[in-house]
């Protein structure tokens, strides 16, 4: 294949990661994962390459379910991809976040019931049947897009408790395995603070006591407005008797004081307000000990914050660092939104959930593969951009100014269309002649079809 120098030049870094007889194999199924339109599965990224007729289609199969190489390789060089490109200095923060892919079959073992987190609400519970995948998002600025993406890089596949009960193995819960996944990524980049924004399900004691031994790890969570709070605990006094005292005198809850008419409120802009503009809230902050009788107790930043407008109930923040400023705090954590974009984007546009593996190594690999191609597509993108003029979908009912995902994708599939990496006709080329409004359109429903 004669692949174009600004593909190669993101593609080659994971050269190391397998061996020279798979490489080929895997840029062609990379290229095909991207041109396919609807189902990602092996056979149709065949098809779309012209391989319809390939004998050795088997070959391309085993690249998933058989050949050696390792996830977790993968994820490293990507990591260390996105932050030369995006954030070569400063913290890197991360959004953690679980996903559920719906799948069924018998063949399926790590498949499970849960609560399906975008038809449920606080009042109605629907579960769905499937597998649930914790993923580790970089959160960056795109400097194209004016915004914040969520750039998946890291994956795993964390089973149902009823999967290692009929195995007979220890539960992992999803704050074990975000603890493991998160002190993984603190050994890649030993130089580099992280900071971690996550949901309610990660306000957890003993998680977040966890992750401040050794080397600390800031986290960003929501916090119950009704947490016991106490203040930091006395220094002990020499000759003192007794074991050291783990809390001070007990602190109003963060209810009582959104009740408090004395409660000092400071007013501050929000630049993007979960998706939206700019929106001005008021917030209070200070610093406490969280504590709960039999669990250790943990330092925190708390920042409750209200709309004067009164559009939105009060709610709270806590931040394992006490040195942020509760501005960034709020600024920080508001960029989780972004995971469900991304979440939503990959099932849209790169075809999780359409994939039909029944090997449980191809399971465990397709899907992280997925996900880390919308990583993959951001940085060829950028590269593109880096030499060419951009290129945004236009439309006389939506004017469009400025690219994303979907005009992003587009760049990339334009760009491999328009290069000749694969051979899909007999050497003597069969020209004909079409209109260019035609080109255009058939181009338009190529780069931008789901």
């Amino acid at each position: 294949m004669s692949l174009p120098a600004w593909f190669m030049s993101i593609i080659g870094a994971f050269t190391p990661v397998f061996s020279r007889r798979v490489w080929p194999h895997v840029q062609l199924l990379l290229i095909g994962a991207i041109l396919t339109l609807g189902q990602r599965t092996v056979t149709a990224a065949l098809r779309v390459l012209g391989l319809a007729d390939e004998a050795q289609f088997v070959t391309y199969h085993r690249v998933l379910h058989r050949a050696r190489w390792s996830n977790l390789h993968t994820s490293r060089i990507l990591l260390r991809l996105l932050i030369h490109t995006f954030v070569p200095q400063g913290p890197l923060v991360l959004g953690l976040d679980d996903t559920i892919e719906r799948r069924t079959g018998a063949k399926i073992k790590a498949q499970g019931i849960y609560r399906d987190p975008v038809r449920s609400s606080h009042s109605h519970f629907v579960k769905a049947s499937g597998l649930r995948w914790l993923s580790l998002m970089l959160l960056v600025p795109i400097p194209w897009a004016q915004r914040v993406w969520a750039l998946p890089f890291l994956t795993a596949l964390t089973p149902s408790e009823r999967f290692h009960q009929q195995r007979g193995r220890p539960h992992k819960k999803l704050t074990d395995w975000a603890r493991q996944m998160l002190r993984q990524v603190q050994r890649w980049v030993p130089d580099r603070p992280l900071v971690v924004v996550a949901d309610s399900a990660y306000t957890v004691i003993a998680w977040l006591h966890d992750l401040q031994q050794h080397r600390p790890i800031a986290v960003i969570t929501r916090l119950r407005l009704d947490a016991a709070l106490y203040e930091a605990a006395p220094e002990r006094q020499a000759g003192q008797m007794g074991r050291p005292r783990l809390k001070g005198k007990r602190l109003p809850t963060l209810a009582a004081r959104l009740a408090d008419v004395s409660t000092t409120w400071q007013r501050v802009q929000v630049v993007r307000w979960y998706g939206e503009g700019s929106r001005t809230v008021e917030i209070a902050s200070d610093t406490a000990v969280w504590y709960h009788t039999g669990l250790p107790p943990v330092s925190i930043r708390w920042v409750l914050i209200r709309d004067p407008l009164g559009k939105f109930a009060a709610q709270a923040l806590l931040s394992t660092d006490v040195q942020l400023a509760p501005l960034q705090i709020l600024e920080w954590f508001v960029q989780r939104w972004q995971l469900e974009v991304t979440f939503e984007e990959v099932r849209a546009h790169l075809g999780v959930e359409t994939q039909r593996q029944w090997s449980d190594l191809a399971i465990a690999r397709t899907t992280p593969v997925l996900l880390g191609l919308f990583s993959l597509i951001t940085l060829l993108a950028h590269e593109r951009w880096k030499d060419t003029e951009m290129w945004v979908r236009r439309a006389a009912w939506y004017d469009k100014t400025l690219p994303t995902f979907v005009d992003a994708l587009a760049e990339v599939r334009r760009a491999l269309w328009k290069v000749e990496t694969f051979r899909t006709s007999p050497t003597a080329d069969d020209l004909v002649q079409v209109p260019r409004s035609l080109v255009d359109r058939l181009t338009d429903a190529l780069c931008y079809a789901a």
